[in-house]
């Protein structure tokens, strides 16, 4: 099993990728054998995309790298970082690159949608773009969950939330993807 995992987002620090990595621990430990790219979206640095430059010089090979990840993958872990209520910039842009290849930019992949904020909630409009809008680009969410005020809640040396409700809330949300994946 390959499961594919990024944070939308292309701070070094991300507090979306430690919960991916995170959710990734707990996948591991519920699916021994599972292995877990991590992609950086550092890596995927395109030009701000417009037609006219698809136009004049087609779509990029890093549209196409990171599509192909996607296809390679049986599942996707993905962790949206919230600017200003929507997508980070840097994903945006990855992400209008590689719907220009295939509208279903998740290949119908089973995914585990999340979102962590440092602010009060958690990114919640970002996860409900993200969740709303997942039929159209061939994504199959099979669990989500969002982490408020991520750097009073999340241990960063355990890996998980401080609040035992919120750590049961979390660990359900991968449990329900592990059981979508390996089914």
């Amino acid at each position: 099993m390959k499961i594919l995992a990024f944070a939308a987002s292309t701070s070094r620090q991300s507090i979306n990728y430690q919960l991916t990595r995170a959710a990734a621990d707990i996948l591991i430990a519920q699916l021994p054998g599972t292995k877990i790219e991590f992609l950086d979206l550092n890596d995927y640095e395109m030009p701000i995309y417009s037609i006219d430059r698809e136009k004049e010089g087609g779509i990029p090979d890093l549209a196409h790298q990171f599509f192909a990840k996607i296809g390679a993958a049986d599942g996707l872990i993905v962790s949206y970082a919230e600017h200003n209520g929507l997508y980070a910039a840097a994903f945006k842009n990855v992400f209008d690159w590689a719907s220009r290849i295939d509208m279903r930019v998740f290949q119908d992949k089973p995914k585990l949608a999340m979102a962590a904020s440092v602010g009060k909630n958690g990114g919640a409009n970002v996860l409900k773009t993200a969740i709303g809008s997942a039929p159209f680009f061939g994504a199959d969410i099979k669990a989500s969950f969002s982490l408020a005020r991520f750097n009073e809640t999340f241990d960063p040396v355990t890996r998980i939330p401080r609040d035992p409700d919120t750590r049961a809330e979390f660990e359900s949300a991968v449990s329900m993807f592990a059981r979508s994946i390996k089914a």
